[in-house]
């Protein structure tokens, strides 16, 4: 009992050990800086030019747009809720963890792990397009990190996509992200480069990632990593847009680390 209140008392002033807190005022709702989307981004899933024309604008405006991983399909209707009330865009992204999640723990048998999460994203990325022109906000779908290891869940989700784009002219998905960071760098951009000249044929973005971010995340645990690698270098971003940039109709993002946590 004691340790915890010396540990209060290093955080607060002494006051707040005897007395209560004064109320929080609640915050004001924010003027969304998304008032005045650009004309091509309307509700419903951002694909393509218009998915272009936002990140341009929300880099122009300085804001962020938030992302968050669903693995419920009430968790999808949080995010758009949410996205409803405060008035922006929002990320909704499956990791492969959260689409196997989605899919069911019953059907996932030794050797099904990435066929399930396809299944599972495809059927989140499907509730987003029923619902989000309904709640009138815009929505990037994306996925989250795939290691090398994990190239066939991509391969898969890559699929649906084309079967998506040859049936409704664009990409069932906005983007996914491709995480070959623990590779070297020239493995890492070779691969980066054979997908998106694929993903570029049907107007998919490809987030890639350079260096690594600290911590765990979706079972990829970083505790240990040398921490030299937890910061991308300049150059090394540079030899990324260079490639990337001459695919023809290319559409990327480099994800930057930075200790841990990503900056595009």
């Amino acid at each position: 009992m004691n340790s915890l209140v010396v540990a209060l008392a290093l955080v607060a002033p002494a006051v707040g050990l005897v007395a209560p807190a004064a109320p929080v005022r609640s915050a004001a709702p924010l003027k969304a800086a998304t008032i005045s989307l650009p004309t091509s981004v309307k509700p419903g899933v951002v694909t393509g030019e218009a998915l272009m024309d936002l990140l341009a604008y929300a880099k122009e405006k300085g804001f962020a747009i938030p992302a968050v991983n669903a693995v419920s399909s009430c968790g999808i209707n949080a995010c758009l809720e949410a996205a409803a009330k405060f008035g922006g865009p929002m990320i909704v992204q499956f990791s492969r963890g959260g689409g196997q999640f989605i899919a069911g723990k019953s059907i996932i048998k030794k050797g099904t792990e990435d066929t399930a999460s396809v299944a599972g994203c495809v059927a989140g990325a499907l509730q987003v397009r029923q619902l989000a022109e309904l709640y009138g906000v815009p929505v990037i779908l994306h996925t989250d990190h795939c290691m090398r290891d994990w190239l066939p869940w991509f391969d898969g989700l890559l699929e649906e996509n084309e079967k998506y784009y040859a049936a409704n002219g664009e990409p069932l998905f906005s983007s996914h992200m491709l995480d070959l960071s623990e590779d070297t760098l020239e493995d890492n951009i070779g691969t980066c480069v054979e997908y998106l000249e694929r993903m570029s044929k049907i107007d998919l973005l490809l987030e890639m990632e350079l260096g690594i971010t600290g911590g765990e995340e979706d079972g990829v645990d970083n505790s240990d990593v040398d921490s030299s690698k937890l910061y991308t270098q300049p150059e090394e971003v540079w030899e990324v847009y260079e490639a990337l940039s001459k695919v023809p109709n290319g559409k990327f993002t480099v994800a930057a680390a930075f200790g841990n946590v990503h900056g595009v």
